[in-house]
C-alpha cells in the first residue's frame, strides 16, 4: 500500500485506472486514495492540467468500479457519494460538475452555476472549464468516449486527440439537406462549448469542413451499456 508520506496522487490515479483495465483488485489503491491528506492532495494538484489528469482518471476508473459493484440503479451511480478521497466523500457528479466543470449545475446546459458548492469542491475545482473534458469522461454508455489514461504533461495533446477522434466518429454530414449531425453532448453542455456559433467553429476548425449554411442536428444518445471501452491507437487491431 502507498504510505501517506510518499503518495503520488497522479500516479495513484493512473494505477487505479490500469488495475480496472486489467481486471485487477483495486482495494489497496482505493484505500490509499482514502487515506491521503487533503492538503497534500491540494498541493499536488496545483494547476489545471494536474487537476484534469487526476480527476478524469479517477472518474473513469470509479465509474467502472461502481458499475460492477453497486446494487443501485444505474441512474443513481452518479449522485451517490461512494468515492472516498482524502477523507472526503465524492460522487461522480461532484467530480464532473463540481470539480471539472467548476461547480456548474448538471442540467443547466452549461449556463447555470451551482449556488452553494462545498469548500472542498471549491478548493479542488479547475480555474477554467475545458470543454474537451466532455470527450474524455466515460460513463459506461455506448455513446461515451473511449477511456484514455491522462498525464499532466501530455494532457493538452491527449484531450485534443480524444476530441478529434470522437468528433470524427460521431459527426456526419448531409450535403443535399445541408445538415450536420453532431453528438448530443454539444446540446447538453451548450454553455461549456460557448454556444451554437462556437460549436460551428469547433466543427469547422477541428474537422476542417466548412459548414456555413448547414443546420445542426443532435444525435440521439445511446445509453446502452458498454463497459471497459478503452482507447486503442488506430494502428492496433
Amino acid at each position: 500500500m502507498y504510505t501517506s508520506r510518499k503518495i503520488n496522487a497522479i500516479k495513484l490515479s493512473e494505477d487505479l485506472l490500469n488495475s480496472v483495465k486489467l481486471n485487477k483488485p483495486t482495494f489497496t489503491l482505493e484505500l490509499s486514495l482514502k487515506l491521503m491528506d487533503l492538503s497534500d492532495l491540494q498541493k499536488q494538484l496545483y494547476n489545471d492540467n494536474r487537476k484534469k489528469a487526476f480527476w478524469i482518471n479517477i472518474y473513469n476508473a470509479y465509474y467502472q468500479i461502481l458499475a460492477a459493484r453497486s446494487t443501485h440503479k444505474k441512474s443513481l451511480l452518479y449522485s451517490i457519494k461512494s468515492i472516498t478521497i482524502a477523507h472526503h466523500q465524492f460522487s461522480l457528479d461532484d467530480i464532473e460538475h463540481g470539480i471539472l466543470r467548476r461547480f456548474k449545475y448538471k442540467y443547466g446546459l452549461g449556463y447555470i452555476p451551482q449556488f452553494f458548492p462545498s469548500q472542498v469542491l471549491k478548493s479542488l475545482a479547475v480555474s477554467f472549464v475545458d470543454y474537451r473534458i466532455h470527450f474524455a469522461l466515460n460513463c459506461g454508455a455506448k455513446s461515451c468516449p473511449p477511456i484514455l489514461f491522462y498525464d499532466p504533461l501530455e494532457i493538452d495533446t491527449q484531450l485534443e486527440m480524444a476530441m478529434i477522434s470522437f468528433l470524427e466518429a460521431e459527426t456526419s454530414f448531409d450535403n443535399e439537406k445541408k445538415t450536420v449531425n453532431v453528438t448530443r453532448l454539444f446540446l447538453w453542455f451548450l454553455g461549456d462549448f460557448g454556444g451554437v456559433n462556437n460549436i460551428r467553429k469547433i466543427i469547422t476548425e477541428k474537422l476542417r469542413i466548412d459548414i456555413d449554411g448547414f443546420t445542426l442536428k443532435f444525435n440521439p444518445y445511446s445509453w446502452e451499456e458498454k463497459l471497459h471501452h478503452f482507447y486503442l491507437p488506430k494502428n492496433v487491431a
